[in-house]
């Protein structure tokens, strides 16, 4: 049986000030990082922007306790901000902010993408679970999570652990938490890989290193000649 593809809509409300960039801090159960070391925030037209919810096998919609429940192929859209999941459980509160809890499958994590502000850049994250505060602008990644920043279609910098917080407000990552062993990660311990700063002296010091070809391998005239004498006595 094919299920119709189901639509909500939900209107964001309130006012909010500009964070400025978190400061790299280390803690007992976590790291903090000013995403990532490079001077963009989320989008900023999308905290106002409407949230869309879209699935393929309907929800369910409490409008009494402003609670919907939505599974089969979930989409959340917001801005550029999306958010793909198994099942979605989405509400909002008296003041009209918008919240989400989304589920993956086994073999499927939820995923999500959203656009930096003023550059060619987004973050991509994925987990098990993740959970979305329309009020503070936060996006909790639960169990086996990672979190990536992406130049373009190229990664540069990328967080995993078993949670990730990242807020799109203050530009801010906190992981904590080891994750289950993966190939990338044999080890399922809290993980961070940066890259220098684009356009910084150690990012052009990094590229230069790259584009330097290996040496070439060429033939020796006496080698040569040697192989070639070689050749001629060798008995036919």
């Amino acid at each position: 049986m094919k299920y119709p593809r189901t639509n909500a809509l939900a209107r964001p409300a309130g006012r909010i000030q500009r964070g400025a960039l978190g400061m790299l801090a280390a803690g007992a159960i976590g790291v903090a990082l000013a995403l990532l070391a490079a001077p963009a925030a989320a989008e900023k037209a999308d905290r106002y922007q409407l949230m869309a919810i879209e699935s393929d096998q309907g929800g369910k919609l409490d409008l009494q306790r402003q609670v919907s429940v939505f599974t089969g192929n979930v989409l959340i859209t917001k801005g550029t901000m999306t958010i793909r999941a198994a099942r979605v459980e989405a509400r909002q509160d008296a003041s009209g902010y918008s919240s989400a809890v989304a589920f993956g499958s086994p073999g499927h994590p939820v995923t999500f993408r959203q656009k930096r502000d003023g550059a060619d850049e987004f973050i991509e994250g994925e987990a098990e679970r993740l959970e979305y505060d329309g009020r503070t602008d936060t996006i909790r990644f639960v169990t086996n999570a990672s979190v990536r920043r992406l130049r373009g279609a190229t990664p540069a910098d990328e967080l995993t652990g078993n949670l990730i917080t990242y807020n799109a407000i203050a530009d801010e990552v906190n992981v904590s938490g080891g994750t289950a062993p993966t190939p990338t990660n044999p080890t399922g311990r809290v993980r961070v890989v940066l890259t220098p700063r684009e356009g910084s002296e150690a990012a052009a010091e990094a590229a230069r290193a790259a584009s330097q070809a290996a040496p070439s391998l060429r033939s020796s005239p006496e080698l040569g000649s040697a192989a070639s004498a070689a050749s001629a006595a060798a008995p036919r």
